[in-house]
């Protein structure tokens, strides 16, 4: 069942093709990027919120005792997501139409939130998006979380992603940013990083980080 905000402080949008692409893009996903998605959504555990969760390429990968709530913004992803879940027979997942900088929740009533190449979308929003997070979040709680960033690891990566980030965000990615710092986005946000592995990845989408982190 979907359900939406009462009223988002931004109109939502919709976008069917890059959502066709990004549901076919879920089920050709690379090894790697399949691995990390099992163990950051695998070890999700209690009442979980998953925020930006696509066409759901992460539902078949949570626990079958976890208690998930999905949101999304875009509606033709919503369908989508809503059309996996039925296919795969799926109950203990409830998808919600909503915005990462607007998540209508109650604070600390979740256990986990995960997020899945999410940040490379919200983009200059993501204090907005991750002060929501911790204010979600139960004190215990755990932030999972995996998100390709800007690769400052390399000078000429860092100079290519701010290249030629104005073309894909604008004609491939449908709003992605390949050159976010969403580490250090997630450290600012009074988060203490438990865990952080790095994967390269298929540039300009590379590194990507996948971690654990804890409100301070």
């Amino acid at each position: 069942m979907i359900t939406e905000t009462d009223r988002p402080e931004k109109p939502l949008k919709s976008n069917r093709w890059f959502a066709a692409f990004w549901d076919w893009m879920s089920a050709h996903e690379p090894k790697k990027s399949l691995e990390m998605r099992k163990e950051i959504v695998g070890d999700a555990t209690g009442r979980v919120l998953e925020i930006g969760c696509g066409t759901g390429a992460s539902f078949a990968h949570y626990p079958a005792e976890a208690q998930v709530v999905a949101t999304e913004p875009d509606g033709e992803m919503v369908k989508r997501a809503e059309k996996h879940l039925k296919e795969r027979g799926l109950t203990n997942i409830e998808l919600r139409r909503a915005a990462a900088q607007d998540l209508p929740f109650e604070d600390g009533s979740f256990d986990t939130v995960v997020s899945c190449l999410v940040f490379c979308h919200v983009g200059k929003d993501a204090p907005v998006a991750l002060a929501g997070i911790k204010r979600l979040l139960k004190p215990d709680g755990s932030f999972r979380f995996m998100e390709h960033v800007r690769n400052d690891d390399s000078r000429f990566g860092a100079k290519f992603q701010d290249l030629v980030n104005p073309l894909w965000k604008r004609l491939l990615g449908a709003g992605c940013n390949c050159n976010r710092r969403t580490q250090q986005a997630i450290e600012d946000a009074g988060f203490e990083i438990e865990w952080v592995k790095r994967q390269p990845s298929t540039p300009p989408t590379s590194p990507v980080i996948y971690g654990v982190a804890r409100p301070r």
